[in-house]
């Protein structure tokens, strides 16, 4: 199983910090996984950019539900998805949670924002919160439905002493690890305190251009608690600049075989793609006259 999976990377003798990266398709997916990483994050503000939304909860659960599908079926690294606020009520959230268990995640993490819930590093205000007993109403309700298979990460946006609060009380409920996001604390000895006060681990998001990408080296994600680090938008923030330069030299009239060339070769996508495996697969069981057609 894939929590199993990702229970072991936390429960080494000397674990390091579990690293995951953003990612929202199959080909992020499979880079991660080339690039050396031991599990991925199913980021939604990816998923939402990658359908040309804003990270404002505009897609369905079945959209979000479609991408976290297309990242397993291209890796099977431990997958830790973003199911935003469960997309309704306690009832709703379970149903999200054993849709995404069936899809083979290790982990969800789940906010406690009324829906739709709306990123709080894109917006100036305080996000509208749930009451607490209602959102731990739904971390438990969640961790009823999917059991000892998938991890449950209870996020909160909120921030200071209610913080802490919501957190103990989404413990209590069950959650098997807390996220704190990057506006909820403005300190490492705050982290730290929230660690102590839940008594599970924590899951911090490195969020780019976030104070928390800037301190969080290893050493003080360790020191502070925390288990595994998100990277939900380092990866898309360099695929976009990539995408809008190469577009911008294609329409300012610069030869495609000039863009082409500062880009990954051809041959090399085909490698990393997956083409020899594909190769292999039709040699093995296509009879050769099929093979030799296509």
């Amino acid at each position: 199983m894939s929590a199993q999976r990702l229970r072991a990377l936390l429960a080494a003798d000397s674990p390091e910090v579990v690293y995951a990266p953003g990612v929202w398709d199959g080909l992020t997916a499979r880079l991660a996984e080339q690039a050396g990483f031991s599990a991925l994050c199913a980021s939604g503000f990816a998923v939402a950019a990658s359908l040309g939304h804003p990270d404002a909860e505009l897609y369905t659960m079945s959209e979000n539900l479609d991408a976290t599908r297309r990242i397993r079926e291209a890796s099977d690294l431990p997958l830790i998805a973003d199911i935003d606020t469960g997309y309704g009520n306690a009832v709703n959230a379970a149903r999200t949670g054993r849709r995404f268990r069936d899809a083979g995640v290790a982990a969800v993490f789940m906010e406690d924002q009324e829906s739709p819930k709306r990123c709080p590093v894109c917006v100036g205000d305080p996000v509208p919160l749930l009451p607490a007993a209602e959102a731990a109403g739904k971390v438990r309700a969640v961790k009823d439905a999917v059991g000892d298979d998938v991890l449950v990460i209870a996020r909160t946006d909120s921030s200071g002493d209610d913080a802490l609060r919501r957190a103990e009380s989404y413990a209590a409920a069950g959650a098997d690890m807390i996220m704190p996001v990057t506006k909820t604390f403005s300190t490492v000895e705050e982290w730290a305190a929230c660690r102590e006060a839940v008594g599970v681990p924590l899951v911090a998001t490195l969020t780019a251009s976030t104070w928390t990408e800037r301190e969080f080296t290893p050493r003080v994600l360790r020191e502070i608690g925390v288990a595994v680090a998100l990277l939900p938008t380092q990866v898309l923030m360099a695929a976009t600049r990539a995408m809008r330069t190469a577009l911008g030299r294609l329409a300012a009239g610069e030869p495609p075989a000039s863009v082409s060339a500062d880009a990954t070769p051809h041959h090399e996508f085909v490698d990393l793609i997956g083409f020899a495996e594909v190769e292999a697969a039709q040699r093995e069981y296509l009879p050769a006259a099929a093979g030799a057609g296509e």
